[in-house]
């Protein structure tokens, strides 16, 4: 998969290219907004990594101006600043995902890999099923009206079977997602992340939301109708 950096940070943004080149995607680096926007309206890129404060162009202005070009590539926003007000505006002006600074690398492959693997119809959705409602924005999860507060991995193992709904995401789709490409730990793991979201989930409700299919994985049951 072909990706393109836009970090002026020059130090940062050669570390981000090597560490996803040594994860087998192909990667350009750009270090200031016009040069990446030249960049960006290439067809053939798979994804963007965007830092928002550029020199000569800042990063929403980039964004704003490939989705007024059509351009619909997916686009990992870097920023230093955590606000919902930044969110927003990212959501709006069609961002897929926020990494804010400073951040792990392991961190940022999984997002920018979770995020490829969406695509752009799934960009800023909230989800629901039975009273469990999931808004990926604002990483906010309310059951029967209730908040729930989740992990990290808890956020991103629900969203995921809730993307899936009524269909069985299998162990191995759960491990990619949670652990990265090249999972090979204990397979207990994946069972003891499930068990901890159904706990956070089922102690606010009647329901069991997660449902396991025997050895197959798991699955969060379909909305009547």
């Amino acid at each position: 998969m072909r990706i393109l950096v836009i970090e002026d940070d020059v130090r940062a943004g050669q570390a981000m290219v090597r560490g996803l080149r040594e994860h087998g995607y192909q990667v350009e680096l750009a270090a200031d907004g016009l040069k990446g926007l030249t960049l960006a309206r290439n067809p053939d890129l798979d994804g963007l990594v965007l830092d928002v404060g550029l020199p000569r162009l800042d990063g929403f202005s980039l964004l704003s101006d490939l989705r007024g070009a059509g351009i619909q590539t997916p686009v990992l926003i870097l920023t230093a600043k955590d606000s919902l007000e930044d969110r927003l505006k990212g959501l709006e002006l069609g961002g897929g995902d926020y990494l804010v600074k400073p951040f792990s690398f392991t961190e940022l492959l999984l997002r920018l890999h979770n995020l490829l693997r969406r695509g752009p119809a799934a960009l800023g959705r909230v989800y629901s099923a039975h009273g469990l409602e999931l808004d990926s924005l604002r990483r906010k999860v309310r059951v029967q009206g209730q908040p729930v507060d989740l992990s990290n991995q808890e956020f991103t193992l629900l969203e995921l079977l809730l993307r899936n709904e009524g269909h069985v995401v299998p162990r191995s789709r759960i491990a990619e997602e949670l652990w990265g490409l090249s999972y090979d730990r204990d397979p207990n793991l994946v069972e003891a992340a499930v068990r901890r979201l159904r706990k956070r989930l089922d102690d606010r409700a009647q329901d069991r939301y997660i449902q396991t299919v025997r050895g197959v994985g798991y699955t969060i049951r379909a909305s009547d109708g």
